[in-house]
């Protein structure tokens, strides 16, 4: 298997077509050749690259979490400008548009739509209007299964920029030809696909396990287990439970001091066990070193995906995650159970309507009159509408 940006740096033909033109890089930690040389410096002994652009946590670095921003700033080996898209701005400026022609594209996504990676993504392609933008391919570390809501109209924001549905099953390269079709975009397009790519192909089921080393895309990215359970852990971020951040196992495991785990799972067993399945889930107890619930001892569960007993079509993290805030209400009727903070630049907005694409899951989990073959009947339509969506977009 070959990433995009290795058959681009083997391709001197293709890397001709862009002599004599202005180019910038979007890239972040993880734009790695598959020797683990950074994409920035591979391409500065072919290209005159002129610029860089760093989404959320940094074009080069590991900035944390919620609403952190990086500066803009001059790199200091090559001396040029490093603009940032997660600071004083998200949407590029026109200054920063006219320092290149051509804006090469090398992000590891990790398949889920909240991820602002995505976002960024698609505000580019809306500002590079009459410019040329290459997406140098690479996996969806979830590979192809598609599970979730799509993101409802009018509940647009950074971290849903479009109606795209939880767990998208579409590598960068084939989400942003989808997102140029949707707007309608005047931009010259092209995909440096993968060379060899089987995302549906066992160990690794999207990540092909022995070619590539894991290097976390964002700071709590840590292992491919968490990019399995995100499409679902994701969304206690938009509750007073904890996601494990500040701890070495953060979007694996899920918890709280002042709440019984075990009954929780034997709820969440009675309620639906086919969510359950494709996974191991354990009981664990851990102590956040900082965010949510520092220096207390929580109850929880840990999800684990990285062993001989996953199964990658059974798995379902959206509907497990679901489930589990299901039980929690049941349990506990009168928990606090979603945090009401600003969220990636909303204030006025709950956090868990953002990332589930509107009031769908909470008033679901709040109503104690319906049960999951409600939810599964809603998610069902959406994840039919979105396999025929995507189709024409697959590549691999």
């Amino acid at each position: 298997m070959k990433l995009g940006i290795d058959q681009f740096l083997d391709n001197r033909p293709l890397r001709m077509q862009l002599k004599d033109r202005r180019v910038a890089l979007l890239g972040h930690p993880a734009s790695l050749t598959s020797e683990c040389r950074h994409t920035f410096d591979a391409l500065m002994e072919c290209l005159p690259v002129v610029a860089a652009f760093g989404p959320q946590h940094g074009m080069r670095g590991d900035k944390q979490d919620n609403m952190i921003e990086t500066d803009d700033y001059s790199d200091p080996q090559y001396g040029i400008p490093v603009f940032s898209l997660y600071g004083e701005v998200r949407y590029p400026t026109k200054e920063m548009m006219d320092t290149f022609d051509v804006l090469l594209v090398d992000i590891q996504d990790i398949g889920t739509r909240i991820y602002t990676y995505v976002t960024t993504l698609f505000y580019i392609l809306e500002a590079c209007t009459a410019k040329s933008v290459w997406i140098l391919d690479r996996p969806n570390p979830v590979g192809r299964p598609i599970e979730g809501t799509l993101l409802e109209k009018g509940w647009e924001s950074f971290v849903g920029a479009a109606p795209l549905i939880m767990r998208h099953g579409l590598t960068f390269g084939e989400l942003a030809k989808w997102f140029v079709d949707l707007k309608k975009l005047d931009l010259d397009l092209k995909v440096v696909p993968m060379a060899d790519y089987k995302p549906e192909a066992a160990p690794g089921f999207g990540w092909p396990l022995f070619e590539l080393s894991w290097i976390n895309p964002s700071p709590n990215a840590s292992s491919l287990n968490m990019a399995r359970c995100f499409p679902g852990t994701v969304l206690f971020e938009g509750t007073t439970l904890s996601e494990g951040r500040g701890t070495t196992t953060s979007l694996e495991v899920i918890g709280a001091p002042d709440i019984d785990f075990d009954l929780v799972l034997k709820r969440m067993m009675a309620l639906q066990p086919e969510w359950l399945q494709g996974c191991f889930l354990r009981r664990c107890y851990f102590e956040p070193s900082f965010h949510k619930h520092v220096g207390k001892m929580c109850s929880g569960l840990q999800i684990h995906t990285d062993n001989a007993g996953y199964r990658h079509a059974q798995f379902k993290p959206y509907r497990l995650a679901a489930l589990l805030l299901k039980a929690v209400r049941l349990e506990y009727p009168d928990y606090d159970l979603w945090r009401d903070f600003p969220y990636e630049y909303e204030t006025e907005r709950l956090a868990i309507d953002l990332l589930s694409g509107g009031t769908f899951l909470r008033e679901w989990v709040d109503d104690p009159s319906v049960d999951p073959a409600d939810f599964d009947e809603h998610l069902k339509k959406d994840e039919q509408a979105w396999a025929q969506i995507r189709e024409p977009y697959l590549l691999y």
